[in-house]
């Protein structure tokens, strides 16, 4: 058994950088990578569950390439998840994608849902422009390429969930505040949760029914099962002492219960 190797910590009179100084080990990364990038997206990936569609017709995927221009084959976002329906969820049917590429899957996401940091917050936003022949922005490929249907997004620093849906060929603003996203196309909503995931309580965005009916984690639904059990137990249990308790008065009045 291999035992963690511990770091002796700082002298007193030492100052040293913390997790906060040291983001990532590239300083000029404009998103920078953190545990809440990996978690939320497990999430959604895990209970993107649409109505009406066979689970190999859905794909989704979390920090994967999404290359979008044939005329410029190397230009690519990379949402921090997005969902597809309509596409077999395997490349050619067989295959695990190293990246979806538009031209060859032919549809696009229908929905994107984008983490803020603070390096890329003003382009999740639409808040910035393109330079001449440079790639367009996020916010120009999902609304104006892409035509991605909703859009969402999340600030794990400040708990701000925004939406917005495709009408025309702008994106409008969702009033998120009561129901959150309502997706009626995939039988979903997008709302935020309060909970527990990876045993981290914070909100979370989550995946549920139009009615606001959670779509269960995998983890949460082996825990009601092994409730039920658990519940199925106690149950037959109190049956059988019922039953026995009841033998026992019966032959107490003089009753062979095996006579009857």
């Amino acid at each position: 058994m291999t035992l963690p190797i511990h770091v002796s910590p700082p002298l007193p009179h030492h100052t040293l950088p913390t997790m906060y100084d040291l983001p990532s080990e590239d300083p000029e990364e404009p998103g920078l990578p953190d545990t809440f990038h990996e978690l939320q997206p497990q999430i959604l990936q895990l209970t993107f569950i649409p109505q009406g569609w066979e689970s190999d017709q859905v794909f989704s995927a979390t920090d994967l390439n999404l290359y979008y221009d044939l005329q410029h084959t190397l230009w690519h976002k990379r949402p921090d998840w997005f969902g597809v329906v309509g596409v077999d969820r395997f490349y050619n049917q067989q295959d695990l994608r190293l990246s979806y590429v538009l031209w060859q899957e032919q549809v696009s996401p229908c929905m994107v849902v984008e983490l803020l940091s603070p390096g890329t917050e003003d382009e999740d936003l639409g808040q910035t422009s393109s330079e001449p022949h440079q790639p367009p922005t996020k916010w120009q490929v999902y609304e104006q390429i892409l035509r991605v249907p909703y859009y969402a997004i999340f600030s794990r620093y400040t708990n701000e969930f925004r939406a917005f849906q495709l009408i025309g060929d702008r994106y409008e603003t969702v009033d998120v505040s009561n129901g959150g996203l309502l997706i009626p196309e995939l039988g979903l909503s997008l709302r935020l949760w309060q909970g527990r995931y990876r045993r981290f309580n914070r909100l979370w965005l989550r995946w549920m029914t139009l009615e606001g009916e959670l779509i269960l984690l995998p983890e949460e639904e082996a825990e009601i099962a092994k409730q039920q059990a658990t519940e199925a137990q106690q149950q037959a249990a109190e049956a059988e002492q019922r039953a026995a308790q009841l033998e026992t008065r019966l032959r107490e009045l003089g009753i062979e219960p095996d006579l009857m």
